[in-house]
């Protein structure tokens, strides 16, 4: 038994998955009790009044496409969240297993093993050096009970790629012996390109992506799960059997229409130059000590005067995410990147203009 599976809970192994009505769309529908007319206002090419396709071939197709990876190592998620729930649910037994994760990031990976009832082991990011990861000490920490351990990079809040050669590491030392899973959520606002070749490399690898982001579908709720075959295969057994529904496989395929792709590539370039512009000068702002630099479609400043700063923001107009709750993040603001009109108005709005 390979890895992927010897870590994965035995119950979930012979677990008998849900048998959805059979999908043949060229047959009239007769089998899946559905209703056979159509609700007012019905807008969908499909049809509300139908089950959706449980992982529709064609959506499957295109991420692969997008992504570069062979359509057996995808598995479509409604968002980057469940594809974490899918996860913990696989990989983490309650009171036995363990999650990894670098802070400050993403707070699901914590919420999800939680609920799990897991425990979760934090390795603190190097503030000093970037918010950049401590390999040694995440590799000394691990231990057999850690299934899971989460890289975010570009990680949120800090806004910083991890570093290839760090990744690499942590990816060679623990294959076969824990899941490590990358976010790349906010990949393509780096100048970084992915790391999903490195799964035929390692076969207990898998990454998070979405649609959320770089492609403007956050209300769609589309994530994706890559990993190892057998990994996907044990996520469709857990997954429920209508997780993606009809209104936003329709927005997806849209979006991943060629001319679409072309369209946010160049609205991302240009967004690219809007983080800079704003970066800079929120330097000038009397209430902003430290503005970090960003590979992703938002930026971290540390505040002088947070409380100021964000009351400020809001009489402009505008909420900013307050991140003082987290130990780490005393007196930090987290600010994502809008056109010119919205960053110029938050800008004379803090002072910065």
């Amino acid at each position: 038994m390979n890895a992927v599976l010897s870590l994965a809970r035995p119950e979930i192994l012979t677990i008998k998955p849900y048998s959805h009505a059979a999908w043949l769309p060229s047959l009239t529908r007769l089998h899946a009790n559905e209703a056979p007319w159509r609700p007012t206002g019905d807008a969908t090419e499909a049809g509300l009044n139908r089950y959706p396709e449980p992982q529709p071939a064609a959506l499957v197709q295109r991420l692969a496409e997008l992504y570069g990876v062979s359509a057996e190592t995808l598995l479509v998620t409604h968002g980057s969240d469940e594809a974490i729930d899918l996860l913990s649910r696989i990989y983490l037994r309650a009171g036995l297993d363990a999650i990894m994760q670098c802070t400050p990031t993403f707070g699901m990976y914590q919420v999800a093993a939680r609920i799990q009832g897991a425990e979760v082991m934090e390795i603190p990011l190097d503030r000093s050096r970037g918010w950049s990861v401590d390999v040694d000490r995440l590799l000394a920490a691990w231990h057999p009970r850690v299934k899971l351990v989460y890289l975010c990079s570009p990680n949120n809040p800090t806004a910083n790629s991890l570093g290839i050669a760090a990744l690499e590491t942590i990816c060679q030392a623990l294959d076969g012996k824990a899941i490590v899973v990358i976010d790349e959520a906010y990949i393509e606002w780096s100048n970084s390109a992915s790391l999903t070749p490195w799964l035929a490399r390692f076969p207990t690898l898998a990454f998070l992506r979405t649609l959320s982001k770089a492609h403007a579908l956050a209300g769609a709720r589309i994530g994706a799960l890559l990993g190892h075959p057998d990994m996907i295969q044990l996520a469709k057994r857990v997954i429920p059997p209508y997780s993606l529904t009809t209104p936003t496989i329709e927005a997806a395929l849209r979006a991943l229409r060629p001319g679409e792709v072309a369209a946010s590539r160049t609205r991302l370039d240009a967004l690219l130059v809007e983080r800079e512009y704003l970066r800079q000068r929120l330097q000038s702002s009397p209430w902003v000590e430290k503005v970090w630099p960003s590979d992703a479609n938002f930026v971290l400043i540390d505040c002088r005067d947070a409380e100021r700063f964000m009351r400020s923001s809001i009489a402009a107009g505008f909420i900013v995410r307050d991140l003082r709750g987290n130990p780490a993040l005393p007196n930090s603001l987290r600010v994502s990147v809008g056109t010119r009109a919205q960053n110029d108005a938050l800008l004379r709005g803090v002072g910065a203009a």
